[in-house]
């Protein structure tokens, strides 16, 4: 199957243009004549640049995705169908990649296919999450409240997550800035010092002959410490990636000592926001923990919430286990317990999630007031240092003549 671009006129004398998948030229022409429309050109729709080279496709962000959730849960609420739903968001969407994808659910809709399985199709757009409650949604016939329930819970992930990000950013950059100025340094700015010491003569102060000796160092084999840290780096990346590695580096993560408590925050905001979003709309307990399992982030928490989902399908309530794990606080499973005795276990849960939300706000903002002068006093004790053993010598001739 082929696509082909095409234009026809109506009965009364209107032109149309569009697009068709067809076998071939004839069979376009064909369905459209079915179709009451007199075909004028009928052509293979010519390959976009974006096929060709990948990497300069358009990436669909959460945002698109929850701005398509948003719009489409109005149009099915305001009674449009399903197809025109599609069909009107394809068109309005400014995302070239994600234009595409809306247009191929469409057309599988088309072709006989549920709404869950067209987007099921497009796994790296449209998550479990998303296409299991789309699933509910559909069968229980609601699946406005879901979509809009949907754009709700990914806005909410998508601030979460910008908070995370903001306390990473800053200290990521103030150690980029002064691993540049020191190879900086190092590598162009001693070697001029080492020529004004060198005429000078005399011996140079430890400090000031170890900055030497280490710029000497670097410039010798900075190519070689390149290589030496991108592979660190492939290592470290190849060493995660295996089940082993991500559980040692998990577990580490978690008992950091800055990060460690806000990165457990950020998990049980997450967990309690996703499995309340999937309970509320209809999940049953055990399917909405193994996929929210599958969005943890962190194969500790994964664990622990796999290991609840084995005790609840053996006859335990979800307090029980969660409380055996070191994951979860004493309060949250405590809740949790409560929301299950009261048939309230989603609302509930929905509250722990709003608290977290604070809670990671807070910390967010004492870990950046904390790490700002941390980073800035770090910054100067590196550059600071080196400059003040670059001067050294100059500092003892001084002494000297005077």
């Amino acid at each position: 199957m082929a696509v082909f671009v095409w234009e026809a006129e109506t009965k009364r004398g209107e032109l149309k243009k569009g697009e068709m998948d067809g076998a071939d030229e004839a069979a376009v022409r064909g369905l459209l004549r079915r179709q009451g429309l007199k075909s004028i050109v009928v052509k293979k729709k010519p390959k976009d640049l974006l096929e060709y080279l990948p990497f300069l496709k358009q990436k669909v962000k959460d945002k698109d995705v929850v701005v398509f959730a948003r719009i489409f849960s109005t149009m099915i609420n305001a009674g449009l169908p399903l197809i025109q739903c599609l069909d009107l968001l394809a068109q309005q969407e400014q995302n070239k990649t994600f234009a595409k994808i809306i247009t191929t659910v469409k057309e599988d809709i088309e072709g006989g296919s549920t709404l869950h399985d067209a987007l099921k199709k497009h796994p790296k757009v449209f998550d479990e999450l998303f296409v299991n409650l789309v699933a509910a949604g559909e069968s229980g016939g609601i699946l406005d409240v879901i979509l809009n329930r949907l754009s709700s819970y990914m806005e909410k992930a998508m601030k979460l997550k910008s908070r995370v990000k903001g306390a990473m950013t800053y200290p990521t950059i103030v150690l980029f800035v002064a691993v540049a100025v020191v190879a900086l340094l190092l590598v162009y700015v001693i070697p001029v010092f080492k020529k004004l010491f060198e005429g000078m003569g005399g011996q140079l102060p430890g400090p000031t002959q170890f900055l030497v000796n280490l710029s000497e160092f670097t410039q010798s084999y900075f190519l070689y410490m390149i290589i030496g840290a991108a592979a660190v780096v492939f290592l470290f990346r190849r060493y995660y990636r295996t089940e082993k590695g991500r559980l040692v580096i998990d577990a580490l993560i978690l008992k950091a000592p800055v990060f460690g408590p806000l990165l457990k925050k950020v998990a049980v905001a997450k967990f309690t926001r996703t499995l309340s979003t999937m309970l509320g709309s209809g999940v049953p307990i055990l399917e909405g923990l193994s996929i929210v399992s599958k969005t943890a982030g962190n194969v500790v928490v994964e664990n622990a919430i796999m290991k609840t989902r084995q005790s609840i399908s053996e006859g335990r309530t979800i307090a029980e286990p969660l409380s055996e794990t070191d994951v979860f606080p004493p309060m949250v499973v405590q809740m949790i317990a409560v929301g299950e005795a009261t048939g309230a276990l989603d609302s509930m849960l929905a509250k722990i999630a709003d608290f977290y939300d604070d809670e990671v706000d807070v910390a967010v903002g004492a870990l950046t007031a904390m790490l700002e002068p941390f980073m800035m006093i770090f910054l100067g004790v590196i550059v600071g240092g080196m400059i003040i053993c670059m001067y050294l010598p100059i500092f003892k001739m001084a002494s000297v003549v005077g």
